[in-house]
């Protein structure tokens, strides 16, 4: 079953943080958010790839027995 493409909710985190105003950080403390959301972004992906394979893993398995 594919999840369906839905607007992100207003108050998750990501939405916060794109409506932040960026121009009260210094350019050390822009530097240290840019490394958060790099670390962050390598750890979405991860989990989306986990997820993928298994959601392949699944697929494979019950094309198999299915048809």
């Amino acid at each position: 079953m594919e999840e369906p493409d839905l607007p992100r909710p207003e108050g998750d985190a990501a939405s916060r943080l794109a409506a932040e105003d960026l121009g009260p950080y210094s350019q050390a403390e822009l530097d240290m958010r840019i490394a958060l959301l790099e670390a962050e972004i390598a750890r979405v992906s991860a989990h989306r790839n986990k997820a993928a394979a298994h959601r392949a893993a699944a697929d494979a398995l019950f094309a198999k027995g299915g048809g």
